[in-house]
């Protein structure tokens, strides 16, 4: 792990986040949940200090990693230089945390034709960097301010399912997306219950946003392809992307994650899956980046301004 004052080797920053994302599920054996649901760990959408943009993908829950473990809740990192052209300085001893960052460029193809006309191919790179948060400098302030009421949370949360235009039925005793009717179905709201630190109302809206994001995967919306990454493993990769995209869809509208119902019966597979594969889980965040992107573009400007504040 970098520090503030060691220049890291540049090490597989696909292993190295998912090592720690593994290393989080596990280090609580008797809690089988994601990280970023357990106690009373409210995640916000981790910004960039000096550019003021939202982290994406596996970048946010490497940084709730962070911030859980930690105790921090500024939300709010930046690159060492960064935090120097700031005016701040990190603390010697300060240990980063890492986000992966994607380059991209374009590679002539090899078609073994001797004119070479074919269209260049986009190749991706990923390279790994290290951040530090703001509890861990001096002479940086941050903003001041209370975050929304529950009510004005709910209104919101309320106003952004509406913009879907998703059909949603209430009743029964199960929540689920049925593709053949291209329906979201849930229990009454009464079905739910109050947990420490989560609402009622809370809850079902955490599991309104879990359909949503398995709604967004339809042929007419994003035709959601887990290719041959997943294979027999895409029944959980799916899960694994809309509980994550309705983690993040509830940071950003200040509703505390809950665990989908069926959370802990896919956690063991999920923990196999990372293990073989160190980029599984970049390629589930990525698709429920996709997912909340897709149910942004439905909503009115004024009301995206609303999430995001």
């Amino acid at each position: 792990m970098a520090s503030a004052t060691t220049n890291p080797a540049r090490a597989d920053i696909y292993r190295t986040i998912t090592d720690k994302i593994i290393a989080a599920i596990e280090g609580n054996p008797g809690e089988p949940v994601m990280p970023w649901h357990r106690g009373s760990f409210r995640p916000v959408i981790p910004t960039n200090a000096a550019t003021g943009n939202d982290y994406r993908g596996v970048n946010i829950l490497s940084l709730w990693i962070t911030a859980l473990e930690r105790g921090y809740d500024s939300g709010t990192f930046a690159t060492y230089k960064q935090w120097a052209a700031l005016g701040a300085q990190v603390r010697k001893g300060e240990t980063a945390s890492p986000i992966v960052f994607y380059r991209e460029f374009e590679k002539a193809r090899d078609t073994g034709s001797p004119d070479g006309d074919a269209d260049p191919e986009t190749i991706r790179m990923a390279r790994g960097y290290w951040v530090f948060a703001a509890e861990q400098v001096d002479g940086y302030a941050l903003p001041s301010g209370l975050p929304p009421n529950p009510i004005q949370r709910l209104a919101v949360a309320d106003a952004y399912v509406a913009s879907t235009g998703a059909k949603i039925v209430i009743g029964g005793r199960h929540a689920c997306y049925r593709p053949s009717t291209d329906t979201i179905h849930m229990p009454d709201e009464a079905r739910f219950f109050d947990t420490d630190g989560l609402t009622r109302s809370e809850a079902f809206h955490q599991t309104v946003h879990h359909e949503l994001a398995h709604w967004t995967s339809a042929e007419t919306r994003l035709k959601r392809q887990l290719g041959k990454r997943f294979g027999d493993d895409a029944y959980c990769a799916e899960e694994v992307i809309a509980e994550t995209a309705a983690c993040f869809i509830g940071a950003r509208l200040g509703i505390e994650p809950e665990p989908h119902p069926d959370h802990a019966r896919y956690i063991a597979h999920w923990l196999k899956v990372m293990k073989a594969d160190s980029r599984a889980m970049f390629a589930a965040a990525a698709k429920a980046q996709e997912a909340v992107a897709y149910l942004d573009s439905l909503q009115p400007e004024a009301a995206l301004a609303r999430v995001a504040a």
